[in-house]
């Protein structure tokens, strides 16, 4: 087993991780940006490198930094965390090439299946369904005119190397595809340094669900059943449960299967998720993966009693799984929503600064997978995610409560976050019903649904009114009450004295 392990990440996710590492006897190393000096993770771990100025790309996007700080601690392998160089194949043979132990997928199936093009053909070797389009980049505009006319509108134009809705575009006429390639090239170039573009068929309203599979170097890998990521806005998640409402032992048999199908096709291992689309029929058809953790992992683990990243460590140190198929049993529901310093009544225009009060949400079945703390400065080099608030409960309705009454408990001021969005969206009746597709969010937030800040602001000062009101009236009633308490024993004890001087 490891001795050290270099986090190659920040925030949330890398206090996750150092919480595992601490939990199995490993030392956990952090690495810093300028502006990270003072982060939570960095509190949180046994040593911290400094890897640069504050710009990503100087610091958490540097390979050569990374293994230079791993080299630096004496680290024996590299946790990549989400996001940053979790997914990148270059990044991968560094470290193989370095000596050191990725905590993650070998390097060539990272290749395959990161490209959304080879992913696409890998699956439909491997027989799963894939959404109907080409699985190769396009080479010009004209072969993307002559694709989505077979093809037939609506398509989607979407980026290879993409992810997070970049490089992503929806064309419903032939009169749009033109500068609709343009600008998924060009986003795609910018983004992901890799210009190429394909198509796909669009299927209006699906849900999107995805399949969490792990495997380790002896060939066993499992499926631990699925989320429902079907709630996005601007094609980003934002609330993730397991299991869907809507997926029926059958449905998840069958997607489970063609998940474990594509990634043994790809000579997968360790941790990784399979993401298929759902349409109103009921079919499901392979959309990408994503070679890596996920954000939304923790409620996966709260239904299956699974703890992930302790099985990323294990499978990465050459170690089997520690179950089988068999020994994945789902219980209950668990629900988790992505708390981000964004203001939503400004467009979910990111909201930097200093956290002045943080009170987080307690009780049964509740979780919080923070990265932040009072007094701390967010800043505005990186993804705007503060922190993750899990719930798990008997049932749907358990949980959507449970969800509900944390949320009201959850303080941060000093910047603008998405708890009052979170809020309203778990009184929504749609959303109780799980009545929702790709598009529930936008129809959402449009039908005006979101209360307003200063309406919120409103509530709370109306409510330490009230409190102070109370707390002012149960004061005199008890005052009052000691005075009557009071003049009946005086009362009793000038009787006592008339009574003795008789």
């Amino acid at each position: 087993m490891f001795k050290r392990i270099l986090i190659a990440n920040r925030g949330e996710i890398a206090v996750r991780v150092a919480r595992a590492c601490r939990e199995m006897g490993i030392s956990p190393i952090a690495v810093y940006s300028d502006v990270d000096r003072s982060s939570l993770h960095v509190r949180r771990c046994d040593q911290a490198v400094h890897i640069g100025p504050s710009p990503s790309a100087e610091s958490y996007l540097s390979i050569e930094k990374i293994i230079g700080a791993a080299r630096q601690s004496h680290a024996d392998a590299i946790h990549p965390g989400y996001g940053f160089l979790s997914e990148n194949a270059e990044f991968a043979e560094a470290v193989e090439q370095a000596g050191l132990v990725l905590i993650g997928p070998p390097s060539k199936a990272m290749r395959l299946m990161g490209s959304k093009t080879s992913a696409r053909t890998a699956a439909a070797q491997a027989g799963a369904p894939v959404v109907p389009g080409t699985t190769a980049p396009l080479g010009s505009i004209v072969e993307a005119k002559q694709t989505a006319e077979t093809i037939g509108y609506p398509i989607m134009l979407k980026a290879s190397a993409g992810g997070g809705g970049r490089g992503l575009r929806l064309v419903n006429s032939a009169d749009e595809i033109e500068p609709a390639f343009q600008i998924a090239q060009s986003e795609a170039a910018s983004s992901f340094k890799d210009s190429s573009v394909y198509i796909e068929k669009y299927i209006a309203r699906p849900r999107h669900i995805e399949v969490q599979i792990i495997g380790d170097q002896h060939g066993n890998l499992v499926h631990l059943a699925e989320r429902e990521c079907t709630l996005q806005r601007r094609h980003q998640k934002v609330l993730e449960e397991c299991p869907s409402p809507v997926v029926d032992p059958d449905l998840r048999d069958r997607m489970g299967r063609a998940a474990l199908l594509i990634a043994s096709a790809a000579g997968y291992y360790n941790a990784g998720t399979i993401e298929f689309l759902v349409d109103q029929q009921g079919e499901f058809y392979f959309l990408e993966m994503n070679t890596r953790l996920q954000v939304e992992h923790p409620v996966t683990e709260l239904v299956v009693g699974r703890d992930l990243v302790h099985e990323q460590i294990k499978v990465a140190a050459g170690l089997p799984l520690s179950f089988s198929e068999s020994d994945v049993v789902l219980r209950g529901a668990a629900i988790e929503c992505r708390l981000y310093a964004e203001d939503p009544n400004n467009g979910f225009l990111p909201s930097p600064g200093r956290i002045t009060a943080l009170k987080l949400p307690s009780g049964p079945g509740v979780r919080d997978d923070g990265g932040v703390y009072a007094g701390w400065e967010v800043p505005m080099y990186y993804d705007s995610l503060l922190a993750k608030l899990s719930v798990w409960g008997e049932t749907r309705e358990t949980a959507i409560n449970r969800l509900s009454r944390a949320l009201d408990e959850y303080v941060i001021d000093g910047i603008k976050t998405t708890l009052p969005f979170f809020r309203a969206l778990t009184r929504n009746e749609a959303f109780r019903r799980a009545d929702f597709d790709t598009g529930f969010i936008d129809r959402f937030l449009n039908d005006g649904l979101l209360p307003k800040s200063g309406d919120v602001d409103c509530l709370r000062d109306l409510a330490a009114v009230a409190a102070a009101i109370f707390a002012r009236t149960e004061q005199n009633s008890v005052t009052a009450s000691e005075k009557k308490e009071d003049q009946k024993q005086s009362n009793w004890k000038s009787q006592a004295r008339h009574d003795a001087l008789r």
